[in-house]
């Protein structure tokens, strides 16, 4: 499924804290990330990664939000565990996850489950996805997500 150049699916999910995020009323473009679990080594380095260029993204203008099935309880402890600064969605009826085409079919040592691929959409300020990462690897993904984004 690819979205690039599309209108970008709306999001209208709860996020730690409480509140629920909208995509259409974030000015702005928006980095909207997919992790497959809170709290597992991968999705925990990633997250950190994104807080820790926070303030990056946010003096290129560029809201970023994280995207898991996880409930809205686990995200919070998650935020608190790693000092998480940014919102942490929960899509625990994967309606978004199917939209964005991230919930697939895996195979981990000959089993087959469904579960989310790691992936990363750039979205403009007009709400077209700009571009995407399928099949992310953790390892120096922030700083090529930042660099796309500051080149918008």
């Amino acid at each position: 499924m690819e979205l690039t150049g599309q209108p970008a699916p709306e999001i209208d999910l709860p996020r730690d804290g409480g509140d629920t995020v909208s995509l259409s009323q974030i000015d702005g473009p928006v980095v909207l990330f997919f992790y497959p679990r809170a709290d597992t080594p991968g999705c925990t380095t990633e997250a950190k990664g994104f807080t820790d260029a926070a303030d990056a993204f946010a003096e290129a203008g560029v809201t970023v939000l994280g995207v898991s099935k996880d409930p809205v309880s686990k995200q919070d402890k998650f935020r608190d565990k790693h000092g998480l600064t940014i919102a942490l969605l929960s899509d625990e009826e994967g309606d978004v996850s199917e939209r964005y085409g991230t919930w697939v079919e895996k195979n981990m040592y000959g089993k087959t489950s469904m579960g989310i691929e790691r992936s990363t959409f750039l979205i403009g300020a007009d709400k077209s996805v700009v571009r995407e990462w399928r099949k992310v690897k953790v390892p120096g993904h922030v700083d090529e997500v930042l660099e796309a984004a500051r080149a918008l």
